[in-house]
């Protein structure tokens, strides 16, 4: 469903990303982990299409990211680390907004904005204005936007950032329940977030490049020492991954 190969973002002299390359399989969640700064938010935009890479490709559901935008964007729900929102409008006025960005009018538009209020639980929040939401609702808003005209592919940015413990946990089923029905790939640099939303698969990125690609229990057994009782931790893991 989603194939990076050697994607490279230079910002004059400063390198971002650096032929960074991993794949997602048809159904599955992956955790694309990372410190801060590490390169994490620029490949999903690179992968939404909202800004280009210097160098390497990228397809989504068979669209070259590049060459095809508009079938890839079709393809695909994008919630950015900040939700993009309209305080100024209520809930369901921002979703109708976006579902007509997606292509939507009239009956099947209104049924669609209904259906993503409801499966993200803000059904009677639909006439609140989104600048009296709290931030957990606003995360919601941002989510129902994303999965309006139902996309294949779902590409989460540090979903649950600034969230407080009881949202962070909604937050995080919600994702375990969207995972049934769409392919995900969910930007964290929380490291419970992986074993909390069920993420099947890791990629962790630093300093701009990958640094492991590989199932959750590869990883764990890879770094097992020889002649240890134990496994480490991802905590272990990460950390020995993403020393300067």
């Amino acid at each position: 469903m989603i194939e990076v190969e050697g994607l490279t973002k230079l910002y004059r002299d400063r390198v971002a990303i650096k032929d960074v390359s991993f794949n997602v399989a048809r159904g599955k969640i992956v955790a694309f982990l990372g410190p801060n700064g590490a390169g994490k938010s620029t490949t999903l935009k690179i992968l939404s299409g909202y800004m280009p890479a210097t160098s390497g490709r990228a397809r989504i559901c068979g669209y070259d990211v590049f060459e095809q935008p508009m079938q890839v964007k079709r393809r695909i729900g994008y919630l950015p680390e900040t939700p993009p929102v309209y305080p100024d409008l209520t809930v369901r006025e921002y979703l109708l907004f976006v579902g007509r960005l997606k292509g939507l009018h009239g009956a099947a538009l209104r049924r669609e904005v209904s259906r993503c209020a409801a499966r993200v639980h803000i059904a009677d929040m639909q006439e609140r204005l989104i600048a009296n939401l709290s931030k957990g609702y606003v995360q919601r808003t941002g989510l129902a936007q994303a999965l309006l005209g139902n996309p294949e592919v779902l590409i989460l940015d540090e979903p649950t950032v600034g969230l407080d413990p009881r949202q962070i946990g909604e937050v995080r089923q919600l994702i375990v329940e969207l995972a049934a029905e769409h392919t995900i790939i969910l930007s964290t640099h929380i490291l419970s977030e992986v074993t909390a939303t069920c993420c099947e698969h890791v990629v962790i990125i630093n300093q701009g490049r990958i640094v492991a690609n590989d199932s959750l229990a590869g990883l764990v057994q890879r770094s097992r020492r020889p002649g240890a009782e134990q496994t480490d931790s991802l905590e272990t893991i990460f950390l020995s991954l993403t020393e300067a």
